[in-house]
């Protein structure tokens, strides 16, 4: 079949047959372009039945093992809609905030809040890792430090695995809710982050082995940073010197998501950390763009796990 053909059969099979009602202009619209496009891409391939129904089943597959979410971050696909977020953001002159960055499958809704401080982890891994502290400022489109701003941060644990998802783990270990300070400060203490990769045996991974591409995401700790009149923030940092740093199966290694990572060893400071053993530490700022009406909205609508 031509392309003509397939786009007359389609708007024969979507367009015409709608008779009971009035369709959805925008729905009716996505739902005839990528149809159009998936029947010219079976023509063009000359995929056979059994290829088209082995696809329909590794999609059901994935979705009944809840790794479509990881699949769009091994695609690239998540990775895009940020660029165009960004490129959108840059014709309504919004420049200069934190880049942003995927958020990923894992966030979990209604962890603990705290104003300025927060122990993100239980202590179960304690002495197997190196203990972390974090801080920065959060600064409004002003320039100037943002009191009372949202700093929602979620990790892995030692294992490279996620509370909530991870049942072994107690409920929102690794996670907090961390409102700023009077001078927009915020701090946690928690343990380094490991990097890890998708399920062996999983759907994403299945994919990536056909495409000779490895699943692994480097060490990384995610935020939602977010207050009144500005444009929420969903960014992710890396720990310098992880193997993946800038090889992210997920494309989310970015320029200036990297800070510096510092080790402590001053025994004052480790005596008034109560600790026995050098920390890492890492300074981080972010900076917020103002919310404006011409730009496309920050906060993204999508199914988010909730404890």
């Amino acid at each position: 079949m031509t392309h003509a053909d397939i786009e007359a059969l389609v708007k024969q099979f979507l367009v015409d047959t709608a008779t009971q009602g009035t369709p959805n202009p925008r729905v009716q619209q996505v739902v005839v372009r990528l149809t159009t496009d998936l029947f010219k891409a079976i023509e063009d391939l000359d995929l056979s039945q059994t290829e088209v129904w082995k696809g329909v089943e590794y999609l059901a597959e994935a979705g009944a093992t809840h790794e479509l979410g990881l699949l769009a971050a091994g695609l690239g696909l998540e990775r895009f809609l940020d660029i165009r977020a960004d490129e959108a953001e840059a014709r309504a002159g919004l420049t200069g905030g934190t880049p942003r960055t995927i958020e990923g499958p894992l966030y979990v809704a209604g962890a603990p809040e705290s104003t300025g401080y927060a122990r993100l982890d239980d202590g179960s891994e304690a002495g197997q890792g190196e203990v972390l502290f974090m801080q920065g400022t959060v600064y409004g489109a002003d320039g100037q430090p943002l009191p009372g701003a949202k700093v929602e941060v979620w990790h892995a644990n030692l294992l490279g695995n996620y509370s909530f998802f991870d049942k072994s783990q107690s409920d929102f270990n690794m996670r907090s809710t961390i409102v700023t300070d009077l001078k927009g400060r915020y701090q946690f203490r928690s343990n380094v982050p490991m990097g890890y990769g998708c399920p062996p045996q999983g759907t994403t991974q299945r994919m990536l082995d056909l495409l000779a591409r490895h699943g692994r995401r480097p060490a990384h700790i995610h935020f939602f940073v977010s207050a009144p009149g500005h444009r929420k923030l969903t960014t992710q940092i890396n720990i310098d010197g992880d193997e993946y740093l800038w090889d992210d199966f997920a494309f989310a290694s970015r320029d200036g998501l990297v800070p510096a990572v510092r080790r402590i060893d001053d025994p004052e400071q480790l005596d008034k950390l109560q600790l026995d053993n050098p920390f890492a530490s890492i300074d981080f700022d972010f900076r917020l763009l103002p919310d404006v009406a011409d730009a496309p909205a920050a906060e993204v609508e999508r199914i988010r796990a909730a404890a």
